[in-house]
């Protein structure tokens, strides 16, 4: 199965993974040149596209609609 794998690659072409990995075996790669600058002043631990899709989702989820239909699991039981 194809794993994608997040790379930088400089203007000399050097090609950096911004993730470990193993292979048990020698494999062929792909490499898809984006037009966009990386984005480094993010945590590590967020993935990119969290980050992007975040406004378009923020979009539909904030919407009263949205907050009518889960409105129920917001509701504390009295004890």
């Amino acid at each position: 199965m194809p794993t994608t794998i997040e790379a930088i690659i400089n203007e000399k072409g050097n090609v950096f993974l911004q993730s470990p990995v193993r292979l048990s075996s020698v494999r062929r790669a792909l490499v898809i040149i984006l037009e966009e600058e990386p984005v480094l002043d993010i945590p590590v631990d967020i993935p990119e596209t969290a980050l992007l899709s975040e406004p378009a989702l923020g979009e539909d989820w904030n919407r009263p609609e949205e907050d009518e239909a889960w409105g129920y699991l917001q509701q504390v039981p009295l004890s």
